[in-house]
């Protein structure tokens, strides 16, 4: 009796997180789930239940499938870049030398403001007419250009890309950073000791035991990825055409510009489900190979 009292106070703490979450989290899912078998245009609750019609006419929206198409290739583009940097960023930045602690601050710096204000940033240093600062430059240095960076669609895309991760670079190098100095000391000593060089201490100790922090920062990029908004949006607004609409802008676009609240909590829906399933997906193959290694 005293066992189960004792469970019952804990349960009893977990309470209030639980009704926060359920009224913040749950609630809006299943919300969403149910204005998504309706015809609600976001306004009038007079609307009708047309069941899984909005579903059906999903995948013959053109920018649902450039959405669907762009936003896969903006986060496998930028979880695979960033790692491949933050990695010898964070190696480099582990290294003992003067200025250490200002570096990290500089490669941290472009995490801190927002997205929407980096991307405005860029779009004037890409602005495609001779008179943006990277056309300038090339034209005044090496006479080449104007290139149109943010009309062309490869460009538009390229851009959008490497954009998102000088941003992002950084942050997850200080992530990988914090891992680093976690390490115990002891196995480079013994490392060193047994006369292993820099290349096998890092492919041997280092990098495997990078392993968990990979799967975090791999996680934190792919979801971050595919739930896109800011960069695209400020940096081509979502052009040219529909070539970099992220799903969230069309989301967006069909559910409050064009009234179509019922069919953008289908997308949401669909979308929450793909998030979701690579998450589970790649999470679990990650572990995986964190035990593997270990």
């Amino acid at each position: 009796m005293a066992k189960f009292l004792r469970h019952v106070q804990y349960e009893l703490f977990l309470l209030p997180i639980l009704i926060v979450y359920s009224l913040f989290t749950i609630y809006p899912l299943i919300r969403s789930f149910v204005l998504s078998l309706t015809n609600f245009n976001g306004y009038s609750l007079d609307y009708d239940f047309v069941g899984f019609r909005n579903y059906i006419q999903l995948f013959s929206d053109d920018a649902i499938v450039s959405g669907i198409s762009f936003t896969l290739l903006f986060a496998l583009g930028t979880t695979f870049l960033i790692t491949v940097l933050a990695i010898p960023l964070a190696l480099l930045l582990d290294r003992p030398f003067l200025t250490k602690n200002l570096h990290r601050a500089i490669f941290f710096f472009p995490s801190i403001p927002s997205g929407l204000l980096l991307a405005f940033i860029w779009g004037f240093i890409l602005s495609p007419v001779q008179s943006g600062v990277l056309n300038s430059i090339l034209h005044d240095t090496l006479h080449i250009g104007p290139f149109p960076w943010l009309s062309d669609p490869v460009l538009a895309k390229l851009s959008t890309i490497l954009v998102a991760t000088w941003a992002a670079t950084g942050w997850h190098a200080i992530l990988y950073l914090a891992f680093l100095q976690s390490i115990p000391k002891d196995y480079y000593e013994a490392a060193s000791i047994d006369g292993a060089n820099r290349w096998q201490i890092t492919r041997h100790i280092t990098l495997p035991l990078l392993a968990p922090a990979m799967t975090v920062s791999v996680m934190l990029l792919l979801t971050g990825g595919l739930k896109v908004f800011e960069v695209p949006f400020a940096l081509t607004n979502g052009g040219p055409g529909f070539e970099t609409h992220s799903i969230t802008q069309v989301i967006v676009l069909r559910g409050i510009t064009e009234t179509q609240f019922g069919f953008a909590s289908a997308m949401s829906v669909v979308f929450f489900l793909i998030v979701m399933t690579i998450a589970v997906i790649q999470v679990t193959v990650m572990q995986k190979r964190e035990e593997r290694i270990q």
